[in-house]
């Protein structure tokens, strides 16, 4: 009897001191995935699961695996009694807004809070230490996915020829990720870069082996390349989404925006046309809407290239597709702030009351799609973003969730500020999606139609043209009032931010631009010409 007693302390000490080497940490969700997520860690040389923290009334009071359930009210008090730095979210396949609600309860806490990648993890094996993840602001922001609807994913993609121009970018490589598994004949991805393209082909032959895969190097200024394109491999369908994108930039070389966005565009539409696509669908943005900026005003011609090229005799239908910033992309706020995060602070925000919409880059493609798959001729397509988010809060949300405290005039003894350091050239407060009120429902409840002035095709060709000889001159005051005399609405600072421009000494007088006429539909034309 002796013996045993001795036997016990010893192994319950042992099991006390090998505890204590471990970190301990709250499962937050007593259910089914909370259960595997235990089972798992129990066996691991590196967590003591301490409690789990559940609402249900059911559970208050029990044990699962030997682990007492306790009320999300007691948290804090297990956090301090155990001084407790993480809790692990155990939320199986809940909605986002459950989740948000979850981390807004816990984040106070000052803990840092962590999940598994998908509930499929907890099904087909057991759960591992690398296995665990930080809980990414990604997962909160947006919303649940509707499911997508098969016959309108089928349409334009489905046994056809399907081109992704700028198929290595954000948008561009989620669509060939998206298009993949539909089953086109061929995938072409087209694309400038030539590491992006690399990376896009090597991701894209290693989850779909069978795909008929075909990676060129090339830019949509190359009428002549594009047309052998389209030629030998009988292209079906376009999704244009090759692009420069980031405001500053473009805001700095005026003109290599206007001949990525503008004609380059032009040129590839004209070689479809010629070549006989039958569907041309330009990526579009938000900032393409009243722009204060050269980049949203280049896509808005973009978008009137389009719109005015409709009902020309081509077999060509076109479409476009505008939407806000998506999560992930580059130049997102999101990873920029969390490296800001990671080297101490201070994290930059332009203006304190800047706002901006956000929609994972999965859900966007798998929309444009959709949408492309509903085009009757011109159609602007708009997504429903959702709900506008404000990027001072969302700045505060991150240094929380990273278990950090927010540095201000009230906690000056924070670990990490948030700053205003003024807007960049041409940024808005708040970006828009709609020109006009004229906008109708789909067969999609989060794909609009809308309803926009643009110019029929004999003017927009003249423009275009006109574009394209300011841009040899490298006239820069020329672009900029051709592009005020369509109907985008443009209206640009008065300081000259291009890099080159502004060694020139230039001051741009703007005034007096008079407004070319616009029209409410497509007006036909009998030919397209160069």
């Amino acid at each position: 009897m002796l013996i045993r007693s001795v036997v016990h302390i010893f192994l319950n000490t042992r099991k006390l001191q090998d505890n204590r080497t471990k970190t301990p940490i709250i499962i937050y969700g007593a259910g089914h995935s909370g259960y595997q997520i235990a089972a798992s860690l129990i066996q691991s040389r590196s967590y003591n699961v301490i409690a789990f923290i559940d609402d249900d009334e059911k559970l208050r009071n029990t044990t699962v695996r030997g682990i007492p359930v306790h009320g999300s009210r007691e948290a804090k008090h297990l956090v301090e009694l155990y001084s407790v730095q993480t809790i692990l979210l155990a939320l199986g396949a809940t909605t986002k807004d459950k989740r948000r609600q979850v981390v807004e309860k816990l984040t106070p806490l000052g803990v840092r809070l962590q999940t598994i990648p998908t509930v499929e993890d907890l099904v087909y094996g057991a759960i591992q230490d690398d296995d665990i993840r930080d809980v990414e602001i990604e997962d909160l922001l947006g919303r649940d996915p509707i499911p997508p609807r098969q016959d309108l994913l089928d349409r334009c993609i489905r046994d056809q020829i399907v081109m992704v121009t700028g198929a290595g970018g954000s948008i561009g490589s989620e669509l060939c990720r998206q298009i993949a598994p539909e089953k086109p004949a061929s995938l072409i991805l087209f694309e400038q870069n030539e590491f992006a393209l690399y990376q896009i082909e090597r991701e894209l032959k290693g989850s779909f082996p069978n795909l008929h895969l075909v990676a060129i190097l090339g830019s949509t200024l190359n009428s002549k390349q594009l047309q052998e394109i389209f030629r030998s491999y009988r292209v079906n369908t376009i999704y244009h989404a090759a692009a420069y994108k980031h405001v500053p930039l473009v805001e700095q070389n005026l003109i290599e925006g206007v001949r990525n966005n503008v004609l380059g565009t032009w040129q590839c539409l004209k070689a479809a046309a010629q070549c006989d696509v039958a569907n041309f669908v330009l990526i579009s943005t938000d900032k393409a809407v009243r722009p204060t900026n050269v980049m949203g005003a280049t896509k808005r011609v973009a978008e009137l290239i389009l719109q005015g090229f409709a009902g020309h005799s081509s077999k060509t239908q076109v479409c476009m597709v505008r939407f806000g910033n998506v999560l992930g992309s580059s130049g997102s706020v999101v990873p920029l702030f969390k490296q800001q995060i990671q080297s101490g602070g201070p994290i930059t925000v332009t203006h304190k009351k800047i706002t901006r919409y956000f929609m994972t880059i999965p859900e966007a493609a798998q929309l444009v799609i959709q949408a492309s798959a509903m085009a009757k001729g011109g159609d602007i397509f708009v997504l429903d973003m959702g709900e506008p988010v404000k990027i001072w809060d969302l700045a505060e949300r991150m240094i929380r969730m990273s278990g950090l405290t927010v540095k201000s005039s009230l906690n000056p003894g924070g670990d990490i500020e948030v700053v205003q350091v003024g807007l960049r050239p041409g940024e808005k407060l708040y970006e828009e999606l709609l020109v006009s009120n004229q906008v109708m429902g789909t067969e999609h409840p989060l794909i609009m139609r809308a309803n926009e002035h643009h110019l029929d095709f004999e003017e927009t060709k003249a423009l275009v043209h006109k574009l394209e000889q300011a841009c040899v001159d490298y006239d820069i005051l020329e672009v900029k009032r051709l592009i005020m005399s369509m109907p985008v609405h443009y209206t640009p600072e008065r300081i000259e931010h291009d890099l080159i421009a502004g060694k020139k000494d230039k001051i741009a007088d703007l005034g007096n631009v008079t407004l070319l006429p616009a029209r409410s539909a497509p007006q036909a034309a009998t030919q397209l010409e160069n």
